[in-house]
Formats: C-alpha cells, sequence, structure tokens
C-alpha cells in the first residue's frame, strides 16, 4: 500500500517547526469516577507523539471519547483525564498533565516543541458526518495531518478522513502504518498456508468474514456459536447450543467453497459440554456425534484442540478472531488455551485482533509470542471481510497526489 509515513516526512526534514495534527485513539475505559482502567491505547500513542516532539513540531493531539452528543458538553465527555495520565506517561515538561484546549476549531495556540490536546474531537458539530467546513477548519490548524488510529480507521469522520483530504500534507503515524504493515502481511502477501480463526456468538455477525476468507484461506477454522451453526449444517447434533438454523445454507455454502479449492473448514470431533450456562457447571467431553438434546456445546474437545493446535504449528500465516468456546468460564477454556498457546509456538507470521482474542491472549500471557495485535475491533474486522478502509482510501490518494 502506497502511503506517506510519518516516519518518512522526519527523516526528510519536514516537520521540524511545523504544527502538526495527529489523531489518535484515546478512547479508554474509566470507572463511574472517571478514573482511567486500563490505559493501553494511551500508551500505544505515545511513540507518535514523542516523534513529533523530537522532531521539533507543535504537537496538537486529539480523540474521540465515549458516544457524546455533537454540541453538548458533558463532564464525562471530557479528555482531561487522558491529558493527565498522556502527562505522567510522557514526563518531563508534562508530567502535571498536558495542557487541555476546548473550543479548538477556529485556532490553536501552540508553538514548536510544545504539546497540547485538543478536546474530544466528537462534540464538534458534524463530526460524525464528516461536515466539508468542519473539516476544512481542522486541516487549517496545522501543516502536516497524522492518522494514528486504527480503530478509526474504518470511519469516515471529519478529524479522521476529512482533514486528510483538505491538509497541506497527510500521513499514516507508525501505529497505524504498522496495522497496514500487518495487515499487507497476513491478508495480500500471506506465507502459506493461510490459517484464519474465526469465532463468536452468531454466524450473522460475521458471514461477510466468512465468505471473504473462504476464498483466500487454506484453512478456515470455526469456533463459539459460529461453529455450532457449522456442525449443524454438517447434520451434527448441537443438543440446546446458540446457533442460528436459518443460515446453515450460508454455512454450506462456505464450505463447499473453502472445498472447491482444496481447502477445509475443520469440523469439530469431539466437544465439552453442560447442561447450564455457568462457570461451575459440571462440563462433560463428548464426542459430537453424542450431543444430548437437554446439553450446550461451550468449548472444543481435546481431541479436536490437538488436531486444530498441530494444524496452527504448520501454518505459514495465521489470522486469529475470536476464543472457540467460553474461555471466561476455566471449565471451558481449554480450547481457546490450547490454540492461543499453539499459536505462540507456530513460526507463521500471526496477528490478531478483536477485544475477546485480546482478552484470551492477555489471560494466557502471549503477548509477545504473537507477530501483531491489532488495536482496532471494527476496523480488524472490516479489513478480514475485505474492504477498503477509508482512512487506508484517502492516504493512498493523498500520497499518489
Amino acid at each position: 500500500m502506497n502511503i506517506l509515513r510519518f516516519a518518512d516526512l522526519i527523516a526528510a526534514g519536514r516537520v521540524a517547526g511545523r504544527r502538526v495534527f495527529i489523531r489518535a485513539d484515546l478512547n479508554v475505559p474509566q470507572d463511574d469516577s472517571g478514573r482511567i482502567t486500563d490505559d493501553t491505547r494511551i500508551r500505544a500513542s505515545l511513540p507518535c507523539i514523542r516523534m513529533a516532539l523530537d522532531a521539533g513540531a507543535a504537537v496538537m493531539v486529539t480523540s474521540h471519547l465515549g458516544r457524546p452528543t455533537e454540541g453538548e458538553f458533558k463532564p464525562e465527555d471530557t479528555l482531561a483525564p487522558v491529558a493527565a495520565r498522556l502527562g505522567e506517561l510522557l514526563g518531563g515538561a508534562w508530567a502535571a498533565g498536558v495542557p487541555l484546549v476546548s473550543n479548538w476549531t477556529g485556532g490553536v495556540a501552540v508553538q514548536p516543541g510544545q504539546l497540547v490536546m485538543l478536546e474530544n474531537c466528537r462534540l464538534n458539530k458534524g463530526e460524525k458526518k464528516n461536515n466539508e467546513a468542519l473539516a476544512r477548519q481542522m486541516a487549517a490548524l496545522c501543516d502536516v495531518f497524522v492518522h494514528d488510529a486504527f480503530g478509526t480507521a474504518h470511519r469516515a469522520e471529519a478529524s479522521t478522513y476529512g482533514i486528510a483530504q483538505h491538509a497541506a500534507v497527510a500521513c499514516a503515524g507508525p501505529l497505524l502504518a504498522a496495522e497496514i504493515d500487518a495487515l499487507t502481511k497476513a491478508l495480500a502477501q500471506p506465507k502459506r498456508p493461510l490459517v484464519a480463526i474465526v469465532a463468536g456468538s452468531k454466524v450473522s455477525t460475521k458471514l461477510t468474514i466468512l465468505q471473504s476468507l473462504a476464498s483466500k484461506v487454506d484453512g478456515l477454522i470455526v469456533g463459539g456459536g459460529i461453529a455450532n451453526t457449522f456442525l449443524l449444517a454438517a447434520g451434527l447434533p448441537i443438543g440446546k447450543s446458540l446457533a442460528e438454523p436459518d443460515l446453515l445454507a450460508d454455512a454450506r455454502t462456505v464450505i463447499e467453497t473453502m472445498k472447491a479449492r482444496g481447502a477445509e473448514v475443520p469440523i469439530p470431533t469431539d466437544v465439552v459440554v453442560a447442561r447450564e450456562f455457568k462457570a461451575d457447571a459440571t462440563a462433560t467431553v463428548k464426542a459430537v456425534a453424542d450431543v444430548a438434546a437437554d446439553e450446550m456445546i461451550l468449548d472444543i474437545g481435546p481431541q479436536t484442540a490437538a488436531r486444530l493446535a498441530e494444524q496452527l504449528k504448520g501454518a505459514g500465516t495465521i489470522v486469529w478472531n475470536g476464543p472457540v468456546g467460553v474461555f471466561e468460564f476455566d471449565a471451558f477454556s481449554h480450547g481457546t488455551e490450547a490454540i492461543a498457546r499453539a499459536i505462540a509456538e507456530s513460526p507463521g507470521f500471526s496477528i490478531a485482533g478483536g477485544g475477546d482474542t485480546l482478552a484470551a491472549i492477555a489471560k494466557y500471557g502471549i503477548e509477545g509470542d504473537v507477530g501483531y495485535i491489532s488495536t482496532g475491533g471494527g476496523a480488524f474486522l472490516e479489513v478480514l471481510e475485505g474492504k477498503t478502509l477509508p482512512a487506508f482510501e484517502i492516504l493512498e490518494k493523498r500520497a499518489a497526489g
């Protein structure tokens, strides 16, 4: 993908003394009192901000937070806790907190070597609908626009798309560039065999992903409620498990598409079942053909897990989205753990994305063993669907002149 990168601009000496506007993803979770409970996204934004400061730029950074009503500020919408935490992480002159600027679209006073945070960009009227006048106002604030928020790359908003259209220079920050490189490596230029794991509660939420991947991958592992629908499509009993009987034809089409290419959707041969959906429910391993009418499938069995683990260890590229069982309950977590450990041990390149997937990675402590962990849930899924993200499209267009 041909895009302009912030690192290239810095190397070319095109950032010193310039006004740099960074669109970051600082949409962090907070408790009821407004305290940040996970600062991962703030930490992920640090390299881009430090690059800009070290290059001698006048730096503005903004983000959305939550789902505010445009034009109606409420205390819970403020980026103040984010500005404070960013300052703590940066240290030095910002240890007491990064200055927060409200009502900033008309102009921002910031000098080279300085850093300010611009209040929640979704408070601006016209942000979500990519209002052109608003986008032009934002573009006028800077000499260089840096998109470093992959989590918003699937949205064409004023602070993500419109500003990139109208800014003098538009480029990808290090976080966004890394996502582009990882996704290109995994999907556009994969080392074979390419194996994808797509799991979740419903086929309907990931049907387009399954259909898109069926024409690309060498192995398509389905898990969770999605696997139950595929088991049903294969004529196997699933008891009272979560499934979508109205999508059996779609599941069969995915299986047939794969088969026509000499690829497969491996169907579980053994599963872990329970009669109740709760953490202390009695877990029983049985052959999938023996699932009783009053049982629900909550995990893959050890035989299936071992078979899939071997497949993953032999993969050239792995794309992982979703745990294969109810991994939050220890009795039904062994399948997901086996998959996670196999991915960690595989010599192939792996990329993982999605909230539950990241939670599983953290639970099993394999962060350092996954090739790339994607930071954007919805954006990651849209790439898997085969869509061109608005952020990628506009940055490519600007790079082409």
